[in-house]
């Protein structure tokens, strides 16, 4: 079995995690053998096929979809027993590096760091995990990074529903000045990635992020998801500190649209 050719799996079960939230688990055999950061291309009948991080790895495998298009609430609106094409993983997922590492996600940018998480409390590391979202309602898997994290688990929401009130970069900041992080790992929204790498940068750390970009072929053939001399499908995902400084006049700027446009990234 070839990754980039497609195939069928079908849904196990939907899970709603937070307010325009959904996870849909199913089985499938490269899956289960991904590296946590690496992606899939999903394409459920009659739709767009579209990027996805693969928010478990084993066993089941999953997906964690935000409601924003029309191919993302068709996904969201699909149960048990569903059938989607899938081709992958693709992509340079995470490394584990240090022994003292911070995560720090915002709002769906969580998906790929839930299974590099779980990958390093299995390995015998404690990580600390930042979970940001707009309000309280959209904190994707709050419970289960409860369970699996204890005190090592700060929230930050924009609105103060739920522990820090303000950005989780700017939480970032906070911890960083008060503890002894090695390694900092972060996805979410573009500008607060370029926030936490700018932090890294002043305090001298190494930085994984997992950066987003419109994305036709998945092996880095067509260009459209290119950043700087990179193809984000193929040399990324996952960016690091060496990788971002080729690229900081885009990264946190701009991207390209479908059409191949330059466009300016939003703000958030």
């Amino acid at each position: 079995m070839r990754a980039e050719a497609h195939r069928a799996v079908r849904i196990l079960r939907v899970v709603e995690e937070a307010e325009g939230f959904s996870t849909l688990y199913f089985r499938d055999a490269l899956c289960r053998k991904a590296q946590p950061g690496q992606f899939i291309m999903v394409w459920p009948p009659g739709m767009e096929e579209v990027p996805m991080s693969l928010s478990t790895i084993g066993g089941e495998s999953s997906i964690t979809v935000k409601a924003v298009g029309p191919t993302s609430r068709r996904l969201t609106s699909l149960g048990e027993g569903d059938l989607i094409m899938i081709r992958g993983p693709f992509g340079r997922g995470f490394t584990l590096i240090g022994e003292k590492p911070l995560l720090v996600a915002g709002g769906i940018g969580v998906a790929p760091l839930k299974p590099l998480l779980e990958r390093m409390l299995t390995r015998g590391l404690k990580p600390t995990l930042i979970l940001g979202a707009g309000t309280r309602d959209r904190l994707i898997f709050l419970r289960r990074f409860r369970e699996l994290l204890g005190d090592r688990l700060h929230i930050a929401t924009d609105d103060g529903s739920l522990g820090y009130r303000g950005l989780a970069s700017e939480y970032a900041e906070n911890l960083l000045e008060e503890h002894n992080f090695d390694i900092i790992y972060a996805c979410g929204p573009e500008g607060m990635m370029a926030a936490v790498y700018r932090a890294a940068e002043r305090f001298g750390l190494p930085i994984q992020v997992s950066l987003e970009r419109y994305m036709k072929c998945a092996v880095g053939l067509c260009g459209s998801c290119a950043i700087g001399p990179y193809r984000v499908c193929r040399d990324g995902p996952v960016f690091d500190g060496n990788m971002l400084r080729r690229v900081l006049d885009e990264f946190g700027h701009r991207r390209l649209d479908p059409s191949g446009k330059p466009i300016p990234l939003e703000r958030g």
